[in-house]
């Protein structure tokens, strides 16, 4: 009979250990997005010399998007084996930092 109260009294604790509630935090993320200024273009739209400049610097590369600014700055997407990453370059093939 003791074993059943203790049993009882047990379970019944544990149980009671659930009911308890949790405070509730809200917590507010901002986020700021920062839009740049480059539109997605076809990579036949691509200067010449680019697309030299990347096979000259990265011969295994494959650019899946490119992108054009107003100052006819280029962004563009590459893939070279399993890795990927962003260049950026000037119209005339010139490599820029960013």
């Amino acid at each position: 009979m003791k074993n059943l109260f203790l049993s009882a009294a047990i379970v019944l604790g544990g149980l009671t250990s659930f009911a308890s509630t949790s405070p509730i935090t809200n917590s507010i993320v901002k986020v700021v997005s920062v839009a740049d200024d480059y539109v997605e273009i076809k990579l036949e739209e691509l200067p010449a010399p680019i697309t030299e400049a990347l096979k000259k610097a990265y011969p295994d590369a494959v650019i899946t998007k490119a992108y054009k600014n107003e100052k006819s700055e280029y962004k563009l997407d590459v893939t070279v084996g399993d890795k990927v990453g962003n260049l950026f370059a000037n119209a005339d093939g010139t490599w820029i930092k960013k």
